[in-house]
Formats: C-alpha cells, structure tokens, sequence
C-alpha cells in the first residue's frame, strides 16, 4: 500500500508559477513510478508527467519544456514544478504510484491522492 498526499495547488495568473508536493507514505518509495495527471471539469483525466525509481522521466506534449518533475527518495516527495502556467492547464492535478516502470496510462496506477486544484487565470 502507498498513501500519496498532494499540496501546492492555488491560484495564479497565466504566465506565473506553482510547485505541488506529493508526500508519500507505506511501500517503499524508491521502489514506485510517480505519475502526475490532470482532470479538468467535464474531461477525461490526462497524463501530465511521470518519473520512474530511478529517475527517468517523461512529459506530455502539452507540457514539455514548463513543467518539471522531480523525486526525492530520501523525504519520500515527489514534486511538479510548473512554470509559464496557461489557462488551459486548469485542472485538478493528481498524483499516482505504481510499481517501478513509468506508464502514461491512469489505469496503469494502482495509488492515488485526493488530488489538488490548479487554476490559472487569464
């Protein structure tokens, strides 16, 4: 079992900044994939980011080259950096484990947080 928490989320004008936490509990955490996903009202959750034990990662299109996503093993934290924000990337953003190997797939997760909400204003 892995418990996940999220935190960061908020409001920001477009263009600014916000980070959310991850804060993970139970299984060993160096031996999870992380991957963070967003639900925005009235569609389907999307894949947003993930990083596997080691540290490999990987982004969807509509994200790369503004959001970061980073691990730290030892605090047992995942984190999403997101910079340059758009009003499109108003979501619910969520956080997911699953056994080592990344996926871009929600059904490929077996742990989820409550979830934390993102909204960029124009």
């Amino acid at each position: 079992q892995v418990q996940l928490v999220e935190s960061g989320g908020g409001l920001v004008q477009a263009g600014g900044s916000l980070r959310l936490s991850c804060a993970a509990s139970g299984r060993t955490f160096s031996s999870v994939a992380l991957g963070w996903f967003r639900q925005a009202p009235g569609k389907e959750r999307e894949f947003v980011a993930a990083i596997n034990w080691s540290g490999e990662n990987y982004y969807a299109d509509s994200v790369k080259g503004r959001f970061t996503i980073s691990r730290d093993n030892a605090k047992n934290t995942g984190n999403l950096q997101m910079n340059s924000l758009k009003p499109g990337d108003t979501a619910v953003y969520y956080c997911a484990a699953r056994s080592r190997t990344l996926s871009t797939s929600p059904y490929d997760y077996a742990y989820w947080g409550q979830g934390t909400q993102v909204t960029v204003s124009s």
